[in-house]
């Protein structure tokens, strides 16, 4: 498969991911509540904006990573190619193949943001990255709203799940490439997985960094979902009650 498709869906996975991480509306400061929960929980704003770096740094790299061998053929280039970045990265590249991995990582992500901003605009100035309330504050109970209680933390969890499908396992450029090492070997990738990878983060480093990254989002989640269920309880007492009865899951129904 041409390796441009990988490219145009990397480029559109960023771009995806960075409307989903892009806060829709301010923060009112003096509205605040939840204040209290740890740190490393309360700064997820700040982790979005370093996710979203980190993203499309990867994106450049890959695109770079399939154009390195058509730069140096062009008459204003020097003629060693060694001042390219990714050759520190990737000294013997190889095309990145497109593995149903990455396919389930590019739709997760996918479906992840169009979540997100269905929420964004169902609850149109309402919704902010810090928790807060509104002076006109009321209880959305429709679109995703209507099967889960906090279906932007759903997307969340799809954007993690899918970037980790996609750019942590075999044929991706962290994995197979990364700081010299070679990544020799990655046309013939197969399905694509966490085993292996003679990359930065190839292997067993690529579970641990998932895993962490995902139990993190799953805990801001968890600790925010739980924070909003008891002022949206205060706020609305019956009404809320009502339902909490009939839509009894945070994020996946039947799941939790």
């Amino acid at each position: 498969m041409s390796p441009t498709i990988r490219i145009a869906l990397v480029i559109a996975q960023a771009l995806l991911n960075g409307l989903a991480c892009t806060p829709p509306n301010p923060t009112p400061q003096n509205r605040r509540y939840h204040t209290e929960e740890m740190y490393i929980l309360q700064i997820a704003p700040l982790i979005f904006k370093c996710h979203q770096i980190l993203v499309y740094l990867t994106a450049f790299l890959e695109t770079l990573h399939y154009t390195l061998p058509l730069l140096p053929s062009l008459p204003f280039l020097p003629s060693s190619p060694s001042f390219l970045p990714t050759l520190a990265l990737c000294p013997s590249p190889s095309p990145l193949p497109l593995t149903p991995s990455f396919a389930l990582g590019f739709l997760a992500v996918a479906l992840g943001t169009y979540i997100r901003l269905d929420c964004f605009a169902t609850l149109g100035p309402l919704f902010t990255f810090d928790l807060s309330t509104h002076p006109h504050h009321k209880l959305v109970t429709n679109r995703f709203y209507s099967y889960v209680r906090h279906p932007a933390y759903t997307g969340s969890l799809l954007l993690v799940f899918g970037l980790a499908f996609s750019h942590l396992t075999r044929g991706a450029f962290w994995v197979e490439c990364g700081l010299g090492i070679s990544g020799s070997g990655a046309s013939g990738l197969g399905g694509g997985g966490f085993e292996g990878g003679s990359g930065l983060l190839g292997g067993a480093r690529a579970i641990a960094m998932w895993g962490v990254w995902w139990a993190w989002t799953l805990c801001v989640g968890v600790s925010r979902a739980d924070a909003e269920d008891r002022q949206m309880r205060t706020m609305f007492k019956e009404e809320w009650e009502a339902y909490a009865r009939a839509v009894p899951w945070w994020f996946f129904p039947g799941v939790i």
